[in-house]
């Protein structure tokens, strides 16, 4: 496909700048709809001329709907964009930039999704639209994913549509969660993946930090006990990646240990591990749950995180922690290939 596209271009360069440029149209249809022609001017960066002249076309085409409420995408619509998407992805060099990612955090598998989701929510959908995709591609109808909390897990949890597979789909926290603000609790995410997708869950009432007697203690009680060895015999795991200081502060850590980060230049968080740029573990905190060492005994370990503020983090993340696939968006890629270069 590579090498026709480049082909294209040079015979006939036009075609694959009204493609994509229509493409984009129709994508921010389906993103916004119902929506105006001003508004998808300004989310296209298009002049409403140029709206006005390719809504026409796709109007024409059967590929939209225009209501008084909004443009609204066709079921034709909506099939072009999924053929489309690959063919895509490498007319903007998300393919090449995949690869570049795969190479730097000797990784075999990556997505990323075109924008900032530091900037622009609807990224941050797609990127949970794609693990839910790749997630129904994997899973076997008695599969046990266990998932962490967190901003990103939400959005994910938020696209989540059921799935097609019938059998005992199981959701689990991989970590305790309480403290953290509700919607971005483990359990609370759990849940609403497991309804969404017709699945079963179970949950997991920890704090998400402890003191060593607390822990000791808590893990010991024979409930808590069973719900661990299931967390820990997921056979997917789904996890964010955290920018270090910011997690802390968020977990309203104790001074000493924010001290402590900064001194030894924590960058990311991930399972209650803090780690540097080297992927070093700078400290770690009692939290019930997976630990790192239990990734190894996971059949998948699905990793989203995307921003630009996140690249710094994800690459040092991947100096240590396993996974198997990386969901990230364009800025966070383009950040860590300019992280790892330095």
């Amino acid at each position: 496909m590579r090498h026709l596209i480049e082909l294209q271009k040079r015979l006939y360069p036009e075609v694959l700048a009204v493609m994509q440029q229509r493409y984009a149209v129709l994508h921010n249809i389906a993103r916004f709809q119902p929506i105006g022609r001003r508004a998808l001017a300004d989310n296209s960066n298009l002049t409403e001329r140029t709206i006005r002249s390719e809504v026409d076309f796709l109007q024409e085409q059967g590929l939209i709907h225009v209501t008084a409420k909004g443009m609204l995408i066709a079921n034709e619509g909506k099939i072009i964009l999924e053929q489309l998407a690959e063919l895509m992805g490498e007319v903007m060099g998300l393919s090449v930039l995949e690869n570049k990612i795969k190479d730097k955090l000797k990784l075999s598998n990556v997505i990323i999704i075109p924008g900032n989701s530091d900037e622009n929510a609807w990224v941050k959908q797609e990127m949970g639209k794609a693990c839910v995709a790749y997630l129904k591609s994997i899973v076997n109808p008695n599969s046990t994913i266990a998932v962490t909390g967190g901003t990103t897990m939400a959005a994910i949890a938020a696209v989540m549509t059921p799935f097609d597979k019938q059998g005992n789909l199981l959701f689990v926290p991989a970590r305790g969660g309480i403290g953290e603000k509700m919607e971005n609790q483990a359990n609370t995410i759990v849940s609403e993946m497991a309804k969404k997708a017709n699945g079963n869950y179970r949950l997991l009432y920890v704090p998400d930090l402890l003191s060593d007697a607390s822990y000791q203690s808590i893990i010991s009680e024979p409930s808590i006990d069973e719900i661990l060895k299931q967390i820990k015999q997921a056979d997917i795991v789904l996890h964010g990646v955290g920018n270090a200081l910011k997690m802390a502060y968020r977990r309203k850590t104790a001074s000493e240990v924010i001290t402590l980060l900064q001194e030894t230049n924590a960058v990311s968080e991930a399972f209650g591990y803090y780690f540097d740029q080297a992927g070093q573990i700078v400290h770690k905190v009692n939290t019930v749950g997976i630990h790192l060492e239990d990734l190894d005994a996971a059949k998948t370990v699905i990793t989203v995180a995307g921003g630009k503020s996140k690249g710094q983090a994800i690459s040092s993340y991947f100096q240590r922690g396993k996974s198997d696939l990386l969901i990230t968006d364009e800025a966070a890629a383009e950040e860590i290939l300019r992280d790892l270069s330095l």
